[in-house]
């Protein structure tokens, strides 16, 4: 299956809301090395990656949720917002 690193962006964005809810910036490469893609997850000046096996990226473009993927997204902004919970009471 052929897609842009673009369109299974917006396939990823689409499937979970929950990344521009957070206001996390969504970066994605492909990695040759792991033959897998690997989404970075930005807010403010904290970053955190994940890798996307092809086949899992495969099933997003064509509309199957990636469990692991939820899974990574719900945590990473759980970690964004203690870090940042930690950062305030830590000033």
């Amino acid at each position: 299956m052929a897609y842009t690193l673009e369109s299974l962006k917006e396939k990823i964005l689409e499937m979970h809301p929950e990344i521009s809810k957070h206001d996390l910036g969504v970066e994605i490469s492909f990695s040759a090395e792991k033959d897998a893609y690997l989404v970075t997850f930005r807010r403010k000046n904290a970053e955190l990656t994940t890798h996307l096996e092809k086949k899992d990226a495969d099933e997003c473009m064509n509309g199957i949720k990636c469990v692991y993927l939820g899974v990574q997204v719900a945590q990473f902004i759980r970690n964004f917002d203690e870090k940042e919970t930690f950062g305030r009471s830590a000033a």
